[in-house]
């Protein structure tokens, strides 16, 4: 049984109205088809249900400028 959570979402309109025409074209709900694109985007980046961290012999990627490190 899968227990569904509701999140709020901020996108920029015009990234939220992409996705819609997006869904649409998939013939998909709004919500269906994040849905979809996160469990894809999640299965690419080696993350399975089975490991909530993803693949621990692989570094999380670094965020910022490679300069942006204190000194």
């Amino acid at each position: 049984m899968t227990t569904e959570v509701r999140l709020t979402l901020r996108l920029p309109q015009d990234l939220r109205d992409r996705l819609r025409d997006h869904a649409k074209s998939e013939r998909r709900s709004l919500n269906s088809e994040l849905v979809y694109m996160l469990e894809v985007g999640l299965r690419s980046a080696g993350v399975d249900a089975e490991s909530p961290g993803g693949d621990s012999a692989s570094p999380a990627p670094l965020r910022g400028r490679p300069d942006s490190s204190p000194t």
